[in-house]
């Protein structure tokens, strides 16, 4: 229960607040509200694997472990209409927005206002023609799925929310101490 003064001050801070500007409010409640970032992210899998199946996986600077296609959103982009963008500008397979359906979960919530925004698709392997430019991608390749390489922390910890890779079963997955 709210004391009763508090809530009085409660009472009269939105009586000041609705008798503000609409223009007014909506700037205060933008500067007042929680920001995030938003990407999207794309689990590609192989429809010709045997067993437990491979998946995408990409090499980017530093180097040291891989990822998946992923990107941030433009202002006003469709999620999926930017998770195909990306998918396309780091590995080269074009695919249309369709062709991409929501995972789930779809959204996830990262600590320090991010999120992602997740889809899967799945593509022949053999006739899936794999483009990098060397800057931001050095490498795309598949890996089977019970033998991935070394992943990046926020690859694994998404990866795990999947029943996929080192984290998977931990839900949600562990998130490490800083």
């Amino acid at each position: 229960m709210i004391p009763r003064s508090r809530a009085t001050g409660r009472a009269f801070a939105y009586q000041v607040f609705y008798r503000l500007p609409l223009s007014v409010r909506r700037r205060l409640v933008r500067i007042a509200t929680p920001k995030y970032i938003v990407g999207a992210v794309t689990l590609v899998r192989d429809t010709e694997a045997d067993g437990p199946g491979r998946l995408l996986l990409l090499r980017q600077p530093p180097g040291h472990s891989w990822t998946l296609p992923a990107g941030l959103l433009q202002r006003g982009e469709d999620p999926v209409v930017g998770a195909a963008r990306e998918l396309f500008e780091e590995s080269g397979v074009r695919l249309a927005p369709d062709r991409l359906r929501p995972a789930a979960p779809n959204a996830l919530v990262h600590a320090k206002g991010w999120v992602d925004m997740v889809f899967e698709t799945e593509v022949p392997a053999s006739t899936t023609e794999l483009k990098v430019d060397g800057a931001e991608v050095y490498e795309a390749a598949w890996h089977p799925l019970d033998d991935l390489p070394r992943l990046s922390r926020a690859t694994a910890n998404l990866l795990g929310y999947y029943g996929i890779g080192p984290r998977a079963g931990e839900v949600p997955p562990s998130r490490p101490t800083v």
